[in-house]
């Protein structure tokens, strides 16, 4: 089985003008966790137009790749709500208790967690 592992975000937030004209890096996973607030798996960092905009690394969430079959299953188990089936899409809510992001493509989806409830959420899913 997949284990969750650590993901090397860098957050950044800045104005939702300057998110919406920035140019992401064509292998960059950019998700809007917010208006002002985007997290980015990236080799390269982009240019945002904002002066201030606030440019961190953030070692604070764990993940794993799944196949839709297997984020499928976790799903009917220990979830509320439904995947979407449009994709590709960028979704958050509660997955076994614990707060949680996902990436969805057709055929797998990323599943991210804080890596302080990542033990958890393992245990509580089965990726343990």
């Amino acid at each position: 089985m997949p284990e969750l592992k650590s993901l090397p975000f860098t957050r950044i937030v800045a104005t939702p003008m300057a998110l919406d004209a920035t140019i992401w890096p064509a292998e960059a996973l950019a998700f809007r966790a917010a208006n002002d607030e985007v997290l980015l798996l990236a080799s390269s960092l982009p240019t945002i137009a904002d002066p201030h905009a606030i440019i961190l690394p953030d070692s604070g969430f764990v993940g794993v790749w799944l196949s839709a079959e297997a984020l499928q299953a976790i799903f009917e188990q220990h979830c509320e709500w439904a995947l979407p089936a449009t994709r590709p899409v960028f979704v958050q809510g509660a997955v076994a208790g614990i707060a949680a992001k996902l990436w969805l493509e057709a055929e797998r989806g990323l599943l991210i967690v804080p890596a302080a409830y990542g033990h958890d959420f393992a245990e509580r899913t089965g990726l343990a």
